[in-house]
């Protein structure tokens, strides 16, 4: 019987990356992460006739371009230059820094994805079970009917009443498992949108944020794009946490993910999977890579990220999930369909 590490590198390998023979597949991790995953991922490279590169580097103090100084930046970006394939599977992550920039910039025909510190459990959940096909069928409407708007709502029984604006020039996005062709890839199952500068308010309340405790319930609030208030239990830890990168762009909106994973349905702590679960969405501050937001960027020290689940989204007055449940009239029946083929 094929173990959850052999099927989920099978599926990763052969399904959406659709490795080729003789490509070079790069997977960096350090000593936060689980290296028989790493293994079974380096295995299932080979089983597809490409070469894997495994490199474990030393576990940063902090992720970003603050974890710079304690990598071999040099060796490193020399390597993902020249990589097909690079899957960042550290605990500490490289994304955003200055190795990642020079990587997706340089290197054209780079197929990149990030699944951080995620455990094996979690890491069955997202990325097995649905066929990418049934997926594509409900993102990229979503994703078309987002980019025709001119304000996105969410709200939230759970006190959430956020709004912002919508900018064209930005980059949208969503990631169905198709890894074939040259990307920034995250795991499956969302929808990703840039908010317009200065232009997202409300109150955002999280069900999960990073770098608070999971029981936690921080509140956000939000004026002309920039977290002015944080309220809410925990709130005077996650203070500390924003202040100590003396950075003011660390409390700015860097983008908004709209999740839509058909096996994630609860909040587990495990950011990457929580990040898209069905019905709810995830906002995260900080860093915005110019590749997302042309065409500059929204430079910053790091970047961290909050979830709230079950949420209600609306499209200027057009009403696409109710309390966590597609209900628009168009999209339903594509996601009752996708859920109904979902291996649990």
């Amino acid at each position: 019987m094929e173990t959850k590490r052999a099927r989920f590198s099978r599926i990763l390998m052969e399904d959406m990356f659709q490795v080729k023979a003789g490509e070079t597949v790069a997977i960096t991790s350090d000593l936060g992460t689980d290296r028989e995953t790493i293994d079974a991922m380096a295995q299932a490279a080979m089983n597809a006739g490409a070469f894997p590169l495994v490199m474990y580097i030393p576990q940063a103090k902090k992720d970003g371009q603050a974890g710079m100084v304690d990598w071999p930046s040099e060796a490193l970006t020399a390597a993902l230059l020249k990589a097909d394939v690079w899957i960042e599977a550290n605990s500490v992550v490289i994304l955003y820094s200055d190795i990642w920039e020079t990587a997706m910039r340089d290197n054209k025909k780079l197929r990149y994805l990030i699944i951080a510190e995620s455990t094996i459990d979690s890491l069955d959940r997202v990325f097995t079970g649905y066929k990418i096909a049934d997926l594509k069928k409900l993102l990229l409407p979503l994703t078309n009917m987002a980019k025709k708007c001119n304000t996105v709502r969410i709200t939230s029984t759970n006190g959430t009443d956020v709004s912002y604006d919508i900018d064209t020039n930005y980059t949208f996005d969503y990631d169905d498992g198709d890894f074939s062709m040259p990307k920034f890839g995250t795991a499956p199952g969302f929808v990703n949108i840039v908010p317009k500068l200065n232009s997202m308010n409300g109150r955002i309340v999280f069900d999960y944020l990073q770098h608070a405790e999971l029981y936690n319930k921080v509140e956000f609030v939000m004026k002309d794009g920039v977290i002015t208030e944080v309220a809410g239990d925990g709130a005077a830890q996650f203070k500390e946490y924003l202040s100590s990168w003396d950075d003011e762009n660390m409390y700015k909106i860097s983008h908004n993910m709209l999740g839509l994973n058909p096996k994630v349905h609860a909040i587990t702590g495990e950011l990457v999977e929580d990040e898209r679960i069905w019905g709810g969405v995830d906002f995260g501050f900080g860093h915005t890579s110019a590749m997302d937001m042309p065409p500059f960027g929204q430079m910053a020290k790091s970047h961290f990220d909050g979830v709230v689940a079950k949420t209600s989204i609306y499209f200027d007055d057009i009403q696409i999930t109710d309390n966590g449940e597609v209900c628009h009239e168009e999209l339903r029946p594509l996601a009752e369909s996708l859920l109904s083929a979902t291996n649990v």
